[in-house]
């Protein structure tokens, strides 16, 4: 089983970038979804959020309202680390597909 990466932040797309441009509203939030896409730490950074219920900003691919709906949906998952760390093994084995991130 592979397990997410612990020191996410230290590999994500948008280490290097200030927040105020992280943080934003708006059509804003799909510039900065663009970052998110080839980003090696989405799914770690996804789970972060989601675990932590991050109220702002674009978190792992997600805006705010995303989350919101995704946590609505799912209300009873315990650890989206987990959660998503299962997909992602779930996904290289059905697909013999090695890389790290899937799309949720």
């Amino acid at each position: 089983m592979t397990t997410l990466i612990e020191d996410w932040a230290d590999q994500a797309a948008c280490k290097d970038s200030p927040p105020d441009e992280l943080f934003v509203r708006g059509a804003e939030q799909h510039r900065v979804k663009q970052i998110c896409s080839g980003c090696p730490v989405r799914t770690e950074c996804l789970a972060e959020a989601l675990d932590n219920q991050m109220e702002w900003g674009v978190w792992g691919g997600m805006t705010e309202r995303e989350r919101r709906a995704l946590l609505r949906r799912r209300p009873n998952v315990q650890s989206w680390r987990r959660l998503l760390d299962a997909a992602q093994d779930q996904h290289r084995l059905d697909t013999g597909v090695a890389g790290h991130d899937i799309a949720v």
